[in-house]
C-alpha cells in the first residue's frame, strides 16, 4: 500500500499544475480565519458574520466544514488531472509494463483520495480548533466536543465526490472534458430537482427524499447549508412568519447508506471500465 501511494504522490508533485492547485487549496483552507471580517447584507439589515457566532462551540463544526467542502473543486481538479494525466503521457501504460496490475493501479488512486481526504479532514479540525477557542464565548468540553459527527461528514462527502471525480477521469479521459462532465452531471441533477419540485412532488418532503438518492445531491445532504442557523436570520424569520421553521441540519443513517453505495458504485464502475480498456 505504501508503495502505490509512494508512486502516486511522486507524480504529482513533479506535476507542476498539480503542486499549485494543492497548495492553493490549503492557502484558501487557512483563510477561514479570515471570515470574522466578513460583513453580508441579509433582509436589508447589514450582518457581520462573527457577530453571528460562526465560531463558537459547536457551530463552528458546521460552518467550517460546509465553507472547506465548498472549496473542494481545487482537489477536485487535481483528481481528475491525476487521471488524465496517466493517458495524456502514457504513465499508465508504463505502470502496467512495469508489472502494476489494473487492481492495483486504481487501488493507488483511491489512496490518494483518502489521504487528500485525511489531510484535509484533519486541517480544518485543526484550524476550527484554534478559531473556536480564540473567539468562541463556550469554550466547556461538553460544548466544544458535541457535534463531532460534521467531522466524518465531512471526510466521507470529499471521498464520495473526488471517487465520482477519479470516475470522470476515468471515463473521459481528457481533464477538460471530465470537468465539463461534472458540471453537466450537477446541472441536470438540478433540471430534474426543479422538475420534480415542479410537476411531481412539489414543496414537500417526499422530494427532498427523492432527490437525496441522486450522486452529488447525496453528497451535499453530508453537509447541510448553516446559513440558516445564524442568529440574525432566526430573529427575522421569526418576525416575518412568527414562529422560526424547525430545521434539520444533521445526517440520518440512510443518506450515509446512499453516499457509501454511490462511492461503491464510481469505484465499481472505474475498474470495471479500466479492465475492459485497451490501453
Amino acid at each position: 500500500m505504501k508503495r502505490l501511494l509512494n508512486i502516486e504522490l511522486q507524480k504529482l508533485w513533479k506535476n507542476r499544475s498539480s503542486k499549485v492547485l494543492i497548495i492553493t487549496y490549503f492557502i484558501l483552507l487557512s483563510f477561514l480565519a479570515f471570515m470574522s471580517s466578513i460583513k453580508l447584507t441579509l433582509f436589508g439589515q447589514e450582518v457581520k458574520l462573527a457577530d453571528q457566532g460562526i465560531f463558537d462551540f459547536p457551530y463552528i463544526w458546521h460552518f467550517n466544514f460546509f465553507v472547506a467542502g465548498l472549496l473542494k473543486i481545487f482537489l477536485a481538479l487535481v483528481i481528475v488531472s491525476m487521471m488524465s494525466n496517466e493517458y495524456t503521457y502514457g504513465t499508465l501504460k508504463q505502470n502496467l509494463i512495469d508489472g502494476l496490475s489494473k487492481k492495483e493501479f486504481l487501488i493507488s488512486k483511491m489512496l490518494t483520495v483518502l489521504l487528500f481526504s485525511a489531510i484535509s479532514t484533519i486541517f480544518v479540525f485543526t484550524v476550527s480548533i484554534i478559531l473556536g477557542y480564540s473567539f468562541s464565548s463556550y469554550t466547556e468540553a461538553s460544548i466544544v466536543f458535541s457535534d463531532l459527527f460534521y467531522i466524518p461528514s465531512y471526510f466521507l462527502k470529499l471521498v464520495a465526490f473526488f471517487s465520482f471525480c477519479l470516475f470522470a477521469g476515468v471515463l473521459i479521459k481528457r481533464s477538460a472534458f471530465a470537468i465539463g462532465f461534472i458540471a453537466v452531471w450537477y446541472i441536470i441533477e438540478k433540471i430534474i430537482h426543479f422538475s420534480l419540485f415542479k410537476y411531481v412532488f412539489g414543496n414537500d418532503k417526499t422530494l427532498e427524499t427523492a432527490i437525496g438518492f441522486m450522486p452529488l445531491e447525496s453528497m451535499y445532504n453530508m453537509m447541510k447549508e448553516p446559513f440558516t442557523r445564524f442568529k440574525t436570520y432566526n430573529a427575522i424569520e421569526n418576525q416575518v412568519s412568527g414562529v422560526g421553521e424547525v430545521r434539520f441540519y444533521g445526517v440520518h443513517w440512510y443518506e450515509i447508506v446512499i453516499v457509501l453505495a454511490w462511492t461503491a458504485i464510481f469505484i465499481t464502475l472505474s475498474y470495471n471500465i479500466l479492465k475492459k480498456r485497451d490501453l
